[in-house]
């Protein structure tokens, strides 16, 4: 199994027009073959103590998929590639992290 957490930031004010974009893409995601977990996450408003917060223009992406042969297949995606293109505008930083169980 290959997991990838990423970290997406939009343009100040603009993360709720960005995940309204990428709720588009969710479904089509998730139908590609080795695909088994694909959602964005926020932070939890008000659970405090230890957690850091993400802030209001970031959201994250948990993804699991059954190889790294299935996860590069998703990356070279035709519907990928058009999110992109569609979305570009709206982010202002993208941070992937691809791992391994340990």
């Amino acid at each position: 199994m290959v997991h990838l957490i990423a970290f997406i930031t939009a343009h100040p004010g603009k993360r709720a027009e960005l995940l309204a974009a990428f709720h588009g893409i969710i479904p089509t995601v998730r139908a590609e073959d080795g695909c088994i977990e694909y959602q964005p996450v926020v932070d939890l408003d008000g659970y405090g103590g230890s957690q850091t917060p993400l802030g209001p223009d970031t959201y994250i992406v948990v993804e699991k998929w059954a190889s790294e042969a299935a996860l590069r297949a998703h990356a070279a995606a035709p519907h990928m590639a058009d999110f992109g293109a569609r979305a570009k505008h709206l982010i202002a930083r993208r941070v992937l992290h691809v791992l391994t169980p340990a």
